[in-house]
Order: C-alpha cells, then sequence, then structure tokens
C-alpha cells in the first residue's frame, strides 16, 4: 500500500542500532530475518506507515521510513524481535530529514560499515528495498531516494579505491585463519551456510588459503552440493552435523538462523578447534568458549583486523564524501522542485484551457500551425516556470508571467 508522491522530507527517519555502540550479542536480539519482515510489513499498514524498509545485517538494525514520529517505526520494528522495545529506544539513534538521507547514502557507501568499504551492504540494501517494495511500501520518495544513493555507491565503487583490495567480515574471517591456524594445508574446515556471506567465505577460502579439505553443509542439502560441485569441494548433509563438527579442525558457521545451530554438543571432547561465527543473531552457542581447545571468534573481533588495505581505503574517505555530496544534493534538488509540481500542473491546465477557449483561444491559435506546436509552446513555458520558480520561489508572479508568454505572439 505505497502512499502518495507528495512527502515530506521532515517525515523521513531513521532509527537503528548498529556495532558502535552494541556488541553482536545486542545486536542478535534486534536482528530481522525475511519470516519476522513479512510479519512487520503486514502491521505497518494499521501503524500508519505507507513507506518504509529494514536494514539488518551483521553490522546493524535500521528501519528506515516516511512517519509522523520515529516512535512509530521503533514500536514497529520491535513488534517481532526478541528484544524489547525499551532496550532497542535506550541503544538506538534517531535521524531525520537531511540527516537521515545523509546516513544512508553513507551506509551505502560502506563508509559506515564495521568493516571500512565493505560493499557487501550494497546487495544487502538492494535485497531489504526489493523486499519491502514486493509488498507496495517503496513509493515514489523511497525509490528516487534508493535510486540515487545506489547511484552515488556505484560511482564511489568505480572513482574511488574506498572497496579497493579486498577486505569484508568474509575475508577477515580467512585472514584471521591465516594470521592464527599453523600448517592449515591440510587442514578440515566445515563451512556451515552457503547463503550469500557463506558463499562468499567459500570463495574466499578457495582463493587465499593453501589446499584444505572444505566441506559445505546447509540447510538445503542441494545448495551446498551445487557449490560444491562448482568449486570441487565436498558437501554433507545438515543430519550429519555433529558428525562433521567433530572431525573438522576449523568451522565456520553462517546459517542465519534465529537461534544457535552449533552447541556444545557438537564439539565438546573432539579436539582443538577455531570455531568463527558469522552470524547476527549469533548461530554459535557462546557456552562453546569455555570448552577446552575450541577458540569461538565472533564478528566483532574479525572486524577489529587491520592491514594495509584499510590504511588505504581510510585516505579515500573524502573523496567518497564529496562524491556523495554531489548526489545528496541532486536529490534535495528533486525534493525541492516537488512542492512546485502542483501549481505547474494547474498553469499548464489553464494555458490549454486558454489555447481551446473560443474567444481568448482563436486570437492565439492562428501563431501555431498545428496542435503539437502549441502543445510544445505551452511545456516550453512550464519548463521555462519551473526553472524560474526554483531559481526565484515567487510562484505568484510566475504564474501570471508563464500566462503572458504564451500569449504574446512575439515569443511563439
Amino acid at each position: 500500500m505505497a502512499g502518495n508522491s507528495n512527502k515530506d522530507i521532515n517525515r523521513f527517519f531513521v532509527v537503528g542500532i548498529n556495532y558502535r555502540k552494541t556488541d553482536a550479542a545486542v545486536r542478535g536480539q534486534f536482528a530481522i530475518n525475511e519470516a519476522q519482515y513479512e510479519s512487520i510489513i503486514r502491521k505497518a499498514g494499521a501503524a500508519g506507515i505507507s513507506e518504509f524498509f529494514i536494514l539488518s545485517t551483521c553490522n546493524r538494525t535500521e528501519i528506515f521510513g516516511l512517519a509522523d514520529d520515529p516512535g512509530q517505526l521503533s514500536a514497529l520494528l520491535c513488534s517481532e524481535t526478541a528484544g524489547s522495545l525499551s532496550l532497542f529506544e535506550s541503544l538506538a539513534y534517531i535521524r531525520n530529514g537531511a540527516e537521515a538521507i545523509h546516513h544512508l547514502f553513507r551506509v551505502a557507501a560502506g563508509l559506515d560499515s564495521q568493516i571500512l568499504g565493505d560493499y557487501e551492504i550494497v546487495g544487502q540494501l538492494k535485497q531489504a528495498v526489493k523486499f519491502a517494495k514486493k509488498h507496495g511500501f517503496v513509493g515514489t520518495f523511497t525509490e528516487r531516494l534508493i535510486n540515487q544513493v545506489l547511484s552515488s555507491s556505484k560511482e564511489i565503487k568505480n572513482e574511488t579505491a574506498l572497496s579497493g583490495g579486498t577486505v569484508s567480515v568474509s575475508f577477515a574471517a580467512v585472514q584471521y585463519i591465516r594470521e592464527n591456524v599453523q600448517k592449515i594445508a591440510g587442514k578440515r574446515i566445515l563451512l556451515l551456510g552457503t547463503g550469500k556471506i557463506g558463499r562468499n567465505t567459500c570463495k574466499n577460502l578457495v582463493d587465499y588459503l593453501p589446499p584444505t579439505e572444505i566441506v559445505l553443509m546447509n540447510r538445503s542439502f542441494q545448495k551446498a552440493a551445487d557449490l560444491a560441485a562448482e568449486l570441487n569441494l565436498l558437501s554433507a548433509p545438515i543430519e550429519q552435523l555433529e558428525e562433521e563438527t567433530r572431525k573438522a579442525d576449523i568451522i565456520l558457521v553462517a546459517t542465519n538462523a534465529p537461534a544457535p545451530t552449533v552447541h556444545s554438543v557438537h564439539v565438546a571432547n573432539s579436539g582443538e578447534k577455531l570455531v568463527i561465527d558469522l552470524s547476527i543473531p549469533n548461530n554459535v552457542a557462546p557456552e562453546i568458549a569455555e570448552l577446552p581447545g575450541i577458540t569461538l571468534v565472533n564478528v566483532d573481533e574479525l572486524s577489529k583486523l587491520k592491514d594495509e588495505t584499510l590504511q588505504k581505503r581510510e585516505q579515500e574517505v573524502p573523496r567518497a564524501l564529496a562524491i556523495i555530496e554531489v548526489h545528496q544534493q541532486e536529490f534535495l534538488q528533486w525534493i525541492k522542485m516537488r512542492q512546485y509540481v502542483p501549481v505547474l500542473v494547474a498553469v499548464k491546465e489553464k494555458l490549454q484551457e486558454i489555447h481551446v477557449d473560443p474567444i481568448f483561444g482563436s486570437g492565439i491559435s492562428r501563431h501555431f500551425t498545428c496542435e503539437d506546436a502549441a502543445e510544445e509552446k505551452i511545456q516550453k513555458v512550464i519548463n521555462v516556470m519551473a526553472v524560474k520558480m526554483r531559481n526565484q520561489n515567487h510562484r505568484g508572479c510566475q504564474y501570471i508571467e508563464a500566462i503572458n508568454e504564451y500569449i504574446t505572439p512575439a515569443n511563439n
């Protein structure tokens, strides 16, 4: 149920939490999966929300939308989260209008990511908006904003080195393995979960580690089997989870489940293991870290990795911000022009009425060779009027001026 297109920028809010103020455990309480997102969408209309989308990643959970009050968005989001509304509001940031718009530009560019320049956020943003649009909650305002944001993000990707090199959460996991595991060659690695993050992690394992035995596992076995066949790896059904976790030296978990899928029983008394949890909410039970020989690492710890690539990315931040400024101003200019649309439509209709009027129109029509020429002149007058309204903001004077310009023969 998309709303009308005449939306006020002051009604646009973002309310959210991210890695800056909350750890992975807290963020997990407010992570939104597809089923929760769909349930929230069903409630949105009754809550008075016509345009919104939710961005939920390992770094953040944010709800963007048009509302009379940001509390409407918070309540809608938390109606489906494990965490309470009171906890969310005590931790959340709220941005409004131009600040909320700027925040979205930064997020899409990777400037607000836990790992600077992480470009995986773009795909996650597209999916979030696509889901909302499918259910009718992306209207004119949101669609225009997202298009401008994605255009900005693409230009930053192409024109700067902000996302240069290979640094992302999935690559950080591989980097951690390289730096902390001795004699990697020949180790048995179990990757649990072959969605987008899991797939990226898998490719990084193949590309950046010496030959190892990699086993893929997914709730849908065929999905794991297909990726394993593509990359010449092994696969196993989820029913063999305990058997495979016990055999593995390294376990990477990217299952995106609402609760832990790997527990102490899966790894207890089975030797030394490195367990990396790439999921939010955490999909590895935290008590595993207390077991002898088990090292448990989550996304917050992975994000602390610093290397030469990140230093180069930091130098690109000013260039990225300059690109954002251009695109943001284009969007704000579009917002400004929209307030004039009703007046421009009214003037165009009036000029068309004048053209066909039996008294006034007969004196004007002789200056045009055909109806197409008259319509072309009317549109030209409207275009000139739009430019003047944008630059001078004197509606009444330009209304009269437009009519004079149309009926004056010297200007035909």
